[in-house]
């Protein structure tokens, strides 16, 4: 994501009894002013801005720097709750593309009752984003390593691009961890005037949730978690739940194929259709339709799988695919990418956000033994899947992190007045259930869950009236479902408008495939 001074100079709480952080939080919402809300160049009915804020919130006086902010009035002024914060994910997500969209995204009773507002995380889109040679990210090593040698050449890659990312970005490089955007987030708080905030926030983006909730108990109204991420997993246990998700998915990709005759492997064998594909795949044998010049991975193949598991509607398309694979034939038609697009190398840097994952979690791997060790323990939770790709981005790609890293893994420690509402899908692939239920346990009784029994990625837009019902009243007037509630899996169908804008939003994501959502 991307607001007033003299509010904050009017709270009857003395400067002096603050804590340190909130003396800085205060200090930041005074030296910025009141944000001054311009029309916003993509969509004017919308407001955006820009907040000052310290590149170091423990060194306020360090530096400071513009996070970008944006702001959607609610449509009924008489009848306006307060300010709803959208959390975006990724990370890399824009909190002000979620503004500028959210007409087309929330239901209109979340429109009628609150100004939608948020912020581009700190390191992302038009907050100062982390940036890095875009020839040197083009020179990634596979992250499927096969010996201490490919494991000493990532270690080696990942120091060069992290010195390289760091002398392009400046000092706030190593600042972009999620706690610091929590402390961004009530600098926005106070400049905009709120005692307290609502909160949805989807994927990496409820991360913020959980953390500003633990560290602002007070300040928070109505905190819904939609496919959480769990901030307590060490690394066998992010990578081992990844791999559940992973093959998860892939059962119900399956079940549907055995039951639906749409599914172009009706009838056959899909674990046999699918493994033939791999081995093809391992043995260099697998052309990419309509490109024979370019040969697909088995990495490649089980990455744009797990692309097109974050909707069921996507499940007829990868059935497309995979026939095109197996027959040589053309891409389908609107078929999702099969690799990332090439970075544009006329432009000397590129957007990188696997600096906040590597702040956020310290997953360390010794050395080449014991990630064998992961990928053999993996290959056995996904028989079919062998791993779940999203799982190498926070392991893989901050092998050699310094420590000490600012925002750690731990339990959650939340006290609020009103509780969270977490919700996720049951056949999730990449937030998984399973961390759902271990996040609801954290928070006990300040947690409550809500199931969608059905598939896919973010369930408040595709759980059907159930789903975004129970998250509008939670929102609105604080009720809660009950505990246990869950709601029917929703038949898979084409994508309503909502996802198709989401799926647009996330081809913008920088650094991401094409199947990439903004959560």
């Amino acid at each position: 994501m991307r607001r007033l001074a003299a509010l904050l100079l009017g709270l009857v709480t003395p400067l002096a009894l603050l804590t340190p952080a909130s003396a800085a939080t205060a200090q930041a919402a005074e030296s910025s002013g009141a944000i001054s809300w311009t029309p916003c160049p993509e969509d004017p009915t919308a407001e955006c801005g820009t907040l000052a804020v310290p590149i170091d919130w423990k060194r306020p006086a360090s530096g400071t720097f513009d996070v970008a902010v944006a702001r959607r009035r609610a449509a009924d002024p008489a009848a306006r709750i307060g300010a709803l914060v959208l959390g975006a994910g990724g990370p890399g997500g824009s909190g002000v593309d979620l503004v500028l969209y959210g007409a087309e995204l929330f239901s209109p009773e979340l429109l009628r009752r609150f100004d939608l507002v948020s912020l581009d995380p700190r390191g992302t889109n038009r907050s100062h984003p982390v940036v890095c040679s875009t020839d040197l990210m083009a020179q990634e090593p596979d992250p499927i390593m096969k010996s201490q040698a490919d494991f000493d050449r990532r270690l080696a890659y990942n120091e060069r691009l992290r010195a390289d990312c760091r002398a392009r970005t400046g000092p706030l490089f190593d600042h972009v961890d999620s706690l610091s955007t929590v402390a961004d987030l009530d600098a926005f708080r106070a400049a905009l005037g709120e005692e307290r905030l609502s909160f949805y926030g989807g994927s990496y983006g409820t991360l913020l949730g959980q953390q500003y909730a633990e560290r602002h108990p007070r300040r928070v109204r109505a905190f819904t978690l939609d496919s959480t991420m769990d901030h307590s997993l060490d690394t066998q246990g992010f990578m081992d739940t990844e791999a559940w998700g992973a093959q998860d998915a892939f059962d119900e990709f399956t079940a549907w194929c055995e039951r639906d005759s749409r599914c172009l492997q009706h009838g056959e064998d899909v674990r046999a259709f699918w493994r033939a594909l791999l081995a093809r795949a391992d043995r260099g044998e697998l052309p990419a339709p309509g490109q024979p010049e370019v040969k697909v991975t088995a990495f490649m193949l089980i990455d744009a799988a797990t692309g097109y598991f974050y909707t069921p509607a996507s499940w007829l398309p990868f059935s497309e695919l995979l026939a095109a694979l197996d027959s040589g034939g053309a891409m389908p038609q609107g078929a999702l990418p099969l690799m990332s697009p090439p970075a544009d190398r006329a432009q000397e840097v590129t957007p990188n956000p696997t600096q906040i994952l590597c702040l956020d979690f310290r997953l360390p791997v010794r050395d080449y033994r014991e990630y064998g060790r992961h990928l053999r323990r993996m290959a056995k939770i996904a028989p079919d899947m062998r791993y779940s790709p999203l799982s190498f981005v926070p392991v893989v790609s901050c092998l050699g992190q310094p420590d000490p890293i600012p925002n750690p893994q731990h339990r959650l420690k939340v006290r609020t007045d009103t509780p969270v509402l977490v919700v996720n899908s049951k056949h999730d692939p990449a937030t998984v259930y399973p961390w759902a239920t271990s996040t609801t346990r954290q928070l006990g009784r300040s947690g409550r869950l809500l199931t969608y029994e059905g598939w896919g990625h973010i369930a408040y837009f595709r759980g059907g009236t159930c789903v975004t019902q129970a998250v509008d009243s939670y929102l609105i007037s604080q009720t809660l479902p009950a505990r246990g509630a869950s709601c029917p899996a929703v038949p898979p169908a084409d994508e309503t408008d909502r996802l198709h804008k989401l799926r647009e939003l996330g081809t913008r994501l920088p650094g991401t495939p094409g199947w990439a959502f903004p959560f």
